[in-house]
């Protein structure tokens, strides 16, 4: 669970938090990616007020609660104050009124203050805590960029996905992650694949052992993450299964809800690995610029079977006559 704790570690510098109180509270739990200014709740009507939410105060609440006898503001900031408040963040670095600051240390509630501006920092905190509760998976594969494409390579232990991902390396195209690849939907309909941070720009090689991809191929050669656009599963040739020979059926794999265009790869000795999956890469991208090759070609050949078939009733029709 995300707790107030971990935000204020990994984004608290870039939000220029300091923490004022609360500190014992900073275990608390952020339920929903969700923050809101008190604003109307400061005046004791609560019927929309959601208590889980982290609050931000303002220009205005601040300015609000200074106009209020000391007794008032108490009261009015005890109703809003519960035990469910994640935390409680005071834009600009405002002053903060004594009777918050007491009341989130006497109810164990983390209060920061911030050095951005209110709407800056509502809306970077909307997008980070998005990007934190964002759903996320883990796959077995290997991710590389090729051709400006994010393709995961998927198959069988020792099949021979790292091997592929080498040569594409070769050939000038990026590593992501190796072996394992953390996927986070983004936006509800993308996805973003990344590596652990302990693996990153390694690979292992049977028979070599690990190996540091930016260190030997240079910067150039890797990458934090990229948008997950096609899998491809390499495994070996079956004699007894049928390969589609044209492509018009496109099969897609369900990853957190999104599909994403999914490649068999049967291989066996003397097809080149690495050129097919730069071919499959190609395209896919010439699909997702509106042309696809088999569909083009069924509809030439389907004008081209009319065709014939019209000719041969005019044949027909001029003999009997």
């Amino acid at each position: 669970m995300y707790t107030v704790n971990d935000l204020y570690k990994v984004h608290g510098k870039n939000l220029g938090l300091f923490l004022v109180a609360g500190k014992a509270g900073l275990k608390r739990k952020i339920r929903k990616p969700e923050v809101h200014r008190p604003g109307l709740s400061l005046t004791g009507f609560l019927k929309s007020f959601k208590s889980f939410r982290i609050l931000i105060f303002g220009k205005g609440e601040i300015e609000y609660l200074r106009g209020l006898d000391s007794s008032v503001r108490l009261e009015r900031l005890k109703r809003i104050l519960t035990h469910t408040t994640p935390a409680v963040i005071v834009a600009r670095k405002y002053t903060t009124p004594k009777e918050l600051k007491m009341l989130c240390e006497q109810k164990k509630i983390p209060l920061f203050r911030a050095s951005m501006p209110t709407m800056g920092l509502i809306s970077y905190m909307i997008l980070l805590l998005n990007d934190e509760f964002a759903p996320t998976t883990t796959l077995h594969g290997t991710l590389v960029e090729v051709f400006g494409v994010g393709v995961l390579i998927q198959g069988e232990s020792a099949v021979g996905k790292s091997e592929a991902a080498l040569g594409l390396l070769e050939r000038g195209h990026r590593l992501i992650s190796d072996d394992i690849v953390k996927v986070k939907k983004k936006e509800g309909n993308y996805l973003i694949g990344s590596g652990p941070e302990l693996t990153r720009h390694l690979m292992e090689i049977r028979g070599i052992g690990l190996i540091n991809v930016a260190h030997l191929h240079g910067a150039v050669s890797v990458r934090e993450d990229k948008v997950l656009d096609l899998v491809i599963k390499i495994e070996q040739w079956n004699d007894n299964h049928f390969y589609d020979r044209v492509g018009l059926e496109e099969k897609y794999k369900d990853i957190l809800g999104v599909n994403i265009p999914y490649h068999i790869l049967p291989i066996k000795p003397g097809r080149d690995v690495i050129l097919l999956i730069e071919t499959i890469t190609l395209n896919h991208r010439l699909k997702t610029s509106g042309y696809n090759t088999a569909k083009d070609f069924n509809v030439k050949l389907l004008k081209a079977m009319v065709s014939k078939k019209n000719k041969r009733q005019v044949y027909e029709s001029s003999n009997n006559s």
